[in-house]
């Protein structure tokens, strides 16, 4: 799949040392459920998405250059879950909109989905700033519903959640 300035593709095994340029980096996991990534982390993730149709690399068209990744899998009632996470370099670029936007607009037009949904922490503005941009609705606010990490006791760190989504016919008008 290809934008105005993107190539949006399947992981490869070989994608592991672009993979950890960006996973590596405290900033860019600082609201995912994992921590920063080894080199041999992000080779052993890079060979795992190259077998999962979830997960597609995001490259720049003019060098290949893979600077961030989405995550879209189809769950029940043909409702589809959007994640992403890009290299810091390249924040604010707006490369995740246009990777996103892609990705949704197959969904709907080819793959026939009803609605898409996405979730992210209220605490990072960055992602649920791109979410309204795709024209997407905040729908819920969840609040200490999930954990993925813990203080150095033990006890779990529990993180807010909003829900995004947007329907088909919502998307066509966009």
């Amino acid at each position: 799949m290809q934008t105005e300035r993107l190539i949006i593709r399947r992981f490869k095994p070989e994608d592991g040392a672009d993979l950890y340029d960006y996973l590596s980096r405290e900033e860019v996991v600082r609201f995912e459920p994992y921590g920063v990534f080894s080199q041999k982390e992000a080779n052993q993730a890079a060979a795992g998405r190259s077998k999962n149709e979830a997960f597609w690399a995001v490259c720049l068209k003019d060098s290949g250059k893979l600077i961030g990744n989405l995550y879209f899998a189809k769950g029940e009632f043909d409702t589809w879950e959007l994640g992403y996470v890009f290299h810091s370099d390249f924040w604010g670029k707006g490369y995740a909109c246009e990777a996103a936007k892609a990705l949704i607009d197959d969904a709907f037009r080819e793959q026939k989905a009803h609605r898409i949904v996405a979730m992210c922490n209220p605490k990072n503005e960055r992602s649920w700033r791109l979410l309204e941009r795709l024209g997407m609705r905040r729908e819920g606010f969840l609040r200490q519903n999930v954990w993925f990490k813990t203080d150095e006791t033990g006890c779990p760190l529990w993180n807010d959640t909003y829900e995004y989504g947007i329907l088909a016919q919502e998307w066509e008008k966009t």
